[in-house]
């Protein structure tokens, strides 16, 4: 069984556990590892603005066809791991305990802003899609520390199906690569076709940097990968290429960091008497 079997396995077992239909990615048929209804894959309803969000990103997360569920409603979407996570803070008064698990900030200060999901930033003007980012946290103004970005992995990680390269069109004008040229020497690497990262999307990844360092500006953010760990070859070497990006893009100013789901959960179950509930969600699905 391979990774990403595995990882499914486990979420079709959690299902069955608590008594959730499943059904195909085309209803009757396909793969039975959607839910009828987006909600019985979600830890809460949405929140209005978290929904709306997720209508306007550009991957349709949430938008179902005919006779087809929403990518939201698999077990294995990243996009419900993401909101199972995050949305349950969407209105709470200080995120310090959240952003401190992610470790993002110290434990214990007051933190105050908003959760968003699917952001876009914009690279270039003339390109016709952004990067959409799958969260972020704006601190309240006025402040003067950094807001968070984070972009949320779960089996996509290990998908069969090889991640594209970077398209040279980000190339061509050298002001998107200001401070960051041993990251154009990378992108370089990676365009058109990436050989180099068989699990990391690396190139994806480069797109966000570039998107945040227009809108945001350099150094001016903290860059956070969340991923799904899991047993064998492609976690080990996810986990190696990982590191050798990021050494990469830390060497320029950029301040990205990782963390494993697992690693994050642990961290948030340490507060289990404050969050009962929304604990024994995340450990008894993700763990």
């Amino acid at each position: 069984m391979n990774v990403t079997e595995q990882i499914i396995a486990k979420q079709i077992e959690w299902a069955k556990n608590k008594g959730i239909e499943l059904i195909g990615s085309a209803g009757d048929r396909g793969r039975k590892v959607y839910t009828t209804k987006i909600e019985d894959n979600l830890f809460q309803p949405l929140d209005a603005k978290s929904k709306k969000e997720l209508e306007d990103g550009d991957g349709g997360e949430s938008k179902s066809k005919a006779g087809q569920p929403a990518k939201i409603q698999a077990l294995h979407s990243s996009a419900a791991l993401a909101v199972n996570l995050f949305d349950y803070w969407r209105n709470a008064p200080d995120l310090s305990l959240l952003f401190s698990a992610c470790g993002l900030s110290r434990a214990g200060s007051q933190l105050f802003g908003e959760i968003k999901f699917e952001q876009k930033f914009s690279i270039d003007d003339c390109f016709q899609y952004s990067p959409n980012l799958d969260v972020l946290f704006f601190r309240s103004p006025p402040h003067k520390s950094k807001d968070f970005a984070i972009e949320c992995k779960f089996t996509e990680t290990y998908s069969t199906r090889k991640h594209g390269g970077l398209d040279p069109k980000y190339l061509i004008d050298d002001k998107k690569w200001d401070k960051l040229p041993s990251v154009k020497r990378l992108a370089q690497a990676i365009s058109p076709v990436d050989r180099r990262y068989k699990y990391l999307h690396a190139a994806q990844l480069i797109k966000h940097i570039l998107g945040l360092n227009r809108k945001l500006g350099h150094s001016r953010y903290r860059f956070l990968y969340l991923w799904y760990d899991a047993f064998g070859e492609p976690s080990f070497t996810h986990r190696q290429e990982l590191k050798e990006f990021s050494d990469i893009v830390c060497s320029e100013g950029v301040l990205f960091h990782s963390i494993t789901y697992q690693e994050l959960i642990v961290n948030i179950a340490q507060h289990r008497k404050q969050h009962k509930k929304y604990v024994s969600y995340l450990t008894d699905r993700y763990l």
